[in-house]
């Protein structure tokens, strides 16, 4: 089974779109991507801290469509034979704009996991004052919930 930590920057709590995914697996796989959206719905604090941090990845840049594509190939190219991929996020949005772009076909074997208890806040913190990179980036949000997830012994 592959934990696969996702995270997502979107234009605003009421109208929301999609800005940018990150994933991210424990053994390092990464995908990330921006789509165009509109910037008309976009918050006064997604204008400040979001806007300012998307291009420096060029070839990250898909249409909604792409990205479909795209996400569905990384993801079945992680998934081992006949298990199922979990997608690690902390908060309920990142899983539903995950499932819109994959225009709500989200394979049957990816199963969603709100992880948001097992996140270690220190760690968490600690990632971003380690790595000085900037929060609200959904690449390195998934990064730093990787990183400070812990596992629930069974």
């Amino acid at each position: 089974m592959v934990n696969i930590f996702i995270d997502t920057e979107f234009t605003d709590f009421i109208d929301t779109h999609l800005i940018s995914i990150g994933m991210v697996t424990a053994k390092g796989e990464e995908f990330y991507a921006e789509v165009p959206y509109p910037e008309n719905a976009c918050s006064p604090f997604v204008r400040e801290a979001v806007i300012p941090l998307l291009g420096k990845y060029p070839q990250c840049i898909f249409s909604a469509k792409d990205l479909q594509t795209k996400m569905l190939d990384w993801l079945s190219s992680l998934r081992p034979i006949g298990q199922r991929v979990n997608i690690c996020f902390d908060y309920q949005t990142d899983w539903d704009l995950f499932a819109d772009a994959l225009d709500y076909c989200v394979p049957e074997w990816c199963a969603a996991c709100l992880v948001a208890e097992q996140i270690n806040e220190i760690s968490r913190y600690e990632f971003y004052e380690r790595s000085r990179l900037p929060r609200h980036h959904a690449l390195y949000d998934a990064r730093a919930n990787c990183i400070a997830f812990i596992e629930e012994k069974s």
